[in-house]
């Protein structure tokens, strides 16, 4: 594989080993960089038996996705695959993904997978719905749905910012809706955040927290609210 072609998953995680495996056997063939945040249980030993890297940062998603990255390009990278530790891709996704890399009017473009959570009650019918809305409509996709890029594209737009929280949107936003794909492969996230908090209570207070994001409410006040 060419390097301009070359593609890293990069996965940041905090205390993910249970939910991991699920997430790595999705990207089986695929280099994969896990950037540790501080991990206490078994995260480190389910990264070794899939064969990814694992790299310690420091604490902050928006930090282990900056270093990640920086770590991927420094291996060679000329794609770079964003995902979170709690969601698993469709078994169509490589063939999707490929077909984007190969198109050259892609380079400063960038694909996102359809959303689903793991479960299928109407609670979470109707969160699928929305967040097919938010995404094709306000182009807005979160982190939960991957993130596909060129590394010449990500660079240009300055990458991550070391954000505690909203790191994504913040990206998006710099990405604009005119160079955002939806991809049908899909991701499929862990319900758990959702069943525990509650499908509209979460849901609520995610859109709170965005518009206090979109009206320059500092990140560590947000952060109170979304727990």
């Amino acid at each position: 594989m060419s390097t301009a072609n070359k593609l890293i998953c990069v996965i940041p995680v905090l205390n993910g080993a249970t939910k991991l495996s699920a997430t790595l056997t999705s990207l089986v063939g695929v280099e994969v960089i896990i950037t540790d945040g501080g991990s206490t249980d078994e995260t480190a030993i389910v990264a070794d038996q899939f064969g990814a890297k694992f790299l310690k940062t420091a604490r902050g998603r928006g930090q282990q996705l900056s270093a990640g990255a920086e770590a991927a390009v420094a291996q060679g990278a000329g794609w770079l695959l964003f995902l979170h530790a709690d969601t698993v891709l469709s078994a169509d996704w490589m063939a999707e993904a490929q077909a984007f890399k190969d198109d050259p009017d892609n380079r400063n473009m960038t694909a996102v997978f359809t959303f689903r959570v793991n479960d299928q009650g109407r609670a979470a019918q109707r969160l699928e719905r929305l967040v097919d809305w938010r995404t094709k409509v306000l182009a807005l996709p979160y982190g939960d749905q991957g993130l596909l890029i060129s590394k010449d594209f990500y660079l240009s737009l300055g990458g991550y910012k070391a954000l505690e929280l909203m790191e994504d949107v913040d990206l998006v936003r710099r990405i604009g809706g005119k160079r955002l794909r939806v991809l049908s492969a899909t991701a499929t996230t862990s319900a758990d955040k959702f069943q525990k908090a509650g499908y509209l209570r979460r849901s609520i207070r995610n859109l709170t927290c965005l518009g206090l994001f979109f009206s320059g409410v500092p990140v560590r006040w947000i952060k109170r609210i979304y727990g």
